[in-house]
This record gives structure tokens, sequence and C-alpha cells, in this order.
């Protein structure tokens, strides 16, 4: 299949002229399953590394839109272009999205500046690995195939829960770290990534058919160990705000982006799941209120973000909100406030800030990119990842 896969990536070389795309139904409402599949398409035709001549090992996602910026320091990004992919794939089942699942397996780590002899998929940023290792369960969740999640489960008990504390030593009293190198900065999106890979370790284990190692309990223990520090230490029980980190000195960092209260609501959305504890869901929904309540400040939706990390948060955000949106232990009046928040934002994009020729998303919620300009993956990615929560929701 590899063989395949690379010899049908190669031919493609140069991206294809695309035309505009029909993205409304018959009856004139937007249809958000070929917004979704344009923007998915788009991300592969402009950003995938072996479509163009030249390149055609490059099995790896670049940083600027065709060929603008290749630069390979930016490893995050890489897992959320695959959970693009993963999510592209769920709701089609078109084999052209998981054919680049073994390609980008080969590219990912030998791409990857982390520089580490005994694994290739190691980063200095914690978070970074903890986003590639959010990602492989998707990939695991998506085929079955347990090369990923083996790989994930490696990534978290070898390189993230060990940065964990130590508890006894104040301020701080635990946490994940955010850098290896830098042990006492404690942050919000080093934190509830973790939770969540905890709680799908635990939630998969028994399908991954796992032996050996750390029991399958252990990992719903530390799923609650983090959610609960981040919930005591960076959490505002009366805003719902999610503070950015506590630094190396001990002070709290009242920042707060987005992909903070996002990765929050989705360790919290996943305790929810599998405790019952309504606690998680009210935590889960008070954060999402501190984001439409608070965040919300550009004519109806949350502030532009077109460049380097910023560009994702947004994105993120979007991806756990709607498993809050879906669910049916939602009262009726937030389920009402927060399906009307996401439609909004996601037809502002389609009808502003998305280029219908190239079906690119640049970051600007009111002005979509030009035909020529150079898109940051990151923003494309927002938009992707808005889309296809929009697909889903209820």
């Amino acid at each position: 299949m590899l063989i395949c896969c690379l010899l049908a990536l190669a031919s493609c070389q140069q991206p294809a002229e695309q035309t505009t795309a029909n993205l409304t139904t018959a009856d004139g409402q937007y249809d958000w399953q070929a917004i979704a599949d344009g923007m998915s398409h788009a991300l592969i035709d402009h950003f995938w590394g072996a479509n163009f001549e030249g390149y055609e090992q490059r099995y790896y996602f670049n940083y600027g839109s065709d060929l603008t910026d290749m630069t390979t320091i930016h490893y995050w990004p890489q897992a959320h272009a695959m959970d693009v992919l993963v999510d592209g794939y769920l709701r089609t089942g078109r084999k052209e999205y998981v054919d680049f699942f073994p390609l980008w397996w080969q590219g990912a780590p030998t791409f990857n500046t982390g520089d580490n002899d005994n694994d290739p998929w190691w980063n200095v940023y914690v978070d970074d690995m903890e986003w590639i290792t959010l990602a492989q369960i998707r990939m695991f969740e998506s085929t079955g195939n347990d090369l990923y999640f083996k790989k994930a489960r490696q990534l978290y008990d070898s390189w993230i829960w060990p940065t964990w504390g130590p508890e006894n030593e104040g301020p701080w009293y635990g946490g994940i770290t955010w850098k290896t190198d830098v042990s006492k900065s404690k942050n919000a999106c080093s934190n509830g990534p973790a939770a969540i890979i905890a709680a799908r370790l635990y939630q998969f284990y028994d399908k991954a058919n796992l032996h050996g190692g750390k029991e399958k309990a252990a990992y719903l223990e530390e799923a609650k160990k983090i959610f609960a520090w981040e919930r005591k230490t960076l959490f505002d029980a009366e805003t719902g705000a999610v503070y950015d980190n506590i630094n190396q000195e001990g002070r709290i960092s009242r920042s707060v982006y987005t992909y903070n209260p996002g990765t929050f609501i989705g360790a919290a959305y996943e305790l929810f799941r599998i405790t019952g504890d309504k606690q998680y869901l009210d935590d889960a929904i008070k954060a999402a209120d501190y984001v439409i309540d608070r965040m919300t400040q550009n004519n109806g939706v949350l502030k532009d973000d077109s460049h380097g990390d910023g560009g994702l948060f947004h994105g993120i955000f979007f991806r756990y909100f709607v498993k809050v949106v879906n669910d049916a232990a939602l009262d009726e009046a937030h389920h009402a406030k927060f399906k009307e928040f996401i439609t909004r934002c996601a037809t502002t994009l389609v009808e502003h800030g998305l280029n219908h020729h190239t079906m690119l998303y640049g970051g600007t919620w009111w002005e979509a990119p030009a035909d020529d300009a150079s898109v940051c993956l990151t923003a494309h990615l927002t938009g992707c990842m808005l889309i296809e929560a929009m697909c889903t929701v209820k």
C-alpha cells in the first residue's frame, strides 16, 4: 500500500488549478459537507509537501501554502493537519484520506527537529508531543491500526507523564511541564491535552488489547489528577477563564488564549463521559461561556489570527467545544446559545473569510485571502476544524 501511495502522490506534482466550488444545497442552505471536502482537499493540494515537483518524498505539511514557507521547526501543526484528515475519513469513509496516514508516519519524525537519538518523535516542547499523541490516538480510533496507539502510549508514558510534579513543591504542587528544559513552567497547553490523552488511553485500552506496562485504571487516575490540578491552579470558577500558565517564579499569567479553554473543555468532557460526574460538564460549560461572552469581540466572532501558533488556537477550541454542543445532557438554553455561536462563526467564515476558488482560509474572518496570497498552515487548519465541527452539529 505504501508503494501505491508514493506513486499516486508523486504523480500529483503541482496542484491543478481549482474552480469555484458549489457550497450550497438545492434549497440554498450551506452544504457543510461539501465545504469541508473542499477545505480538506485544499489542505492537501496547497500544503502537502510531496504534491510539488522536486519534493516527491516530502511527507510533511509545509508551513506556508504553495511552497511559500517550508521551515520544519513548526512540529505541532502536523498533528492538527492529520486530525483534519482523520475528520475527513471518519466523515466520508473515503480511502483518499487514510492513504496519507503511513506517509505522514514516515515523514513527521524525519522532519522533526527534536534531536533525540532514542526517539525521533521526541520534542523539547511537551505540548508538541501531546498534540502528536492525540492525533495518533485518533488515527488508531479511525483505522484500528495499533501501531499508532502503541506509539501514542509510549510517548505519554516515556515523555509526558514523567514531567508531572513534584506534588510537594510549592507553589506548583504538581502539573505537567510545558517544556522539558523549563521544568517549573506549568501551562494550560500542556495539562489540558495531557488529561485528554490519559482519558483516551483509558477509553481505548481494551480495544488496543494492551499487555504489560501501566494498568488501565492508572490512566484514568492520572487524567483526573491532571484535570484537578489545572482546575485548581489555572481555572477561575467564577468567570470560566482558563489562564495560560504558572511560571518558574510561581506567578500565574492571566492571559487567556482560546485553545486553553478548548482543551480544558475537552478534558472535562472526556471525564464526564467516563465518570458521569456532572461537575465536569458544568466546568466545560463555564469555560465555553467565558469564550463566547468575554472573547467574542470581532462583530460576533473571535479575533482574527492569521499567522504563527495563534492561527491554530480557535480551531482547537472548536474541536472540543462541539462535543459539548452535541451532548444530550446539555441544558436547552446552553444548547441554543452554543449552536448559534458555532453556526455564526462558520457562516461568517464561509461568507467572508473563505476564498471560494482556492478554498483556503487565511485567519481573517471578514476578508478572504487573494488567489495568489500565501496562507499559513495554522490559520487554514482552524478553518478546516471549524467546518468539520459544523458537519457534526446537532
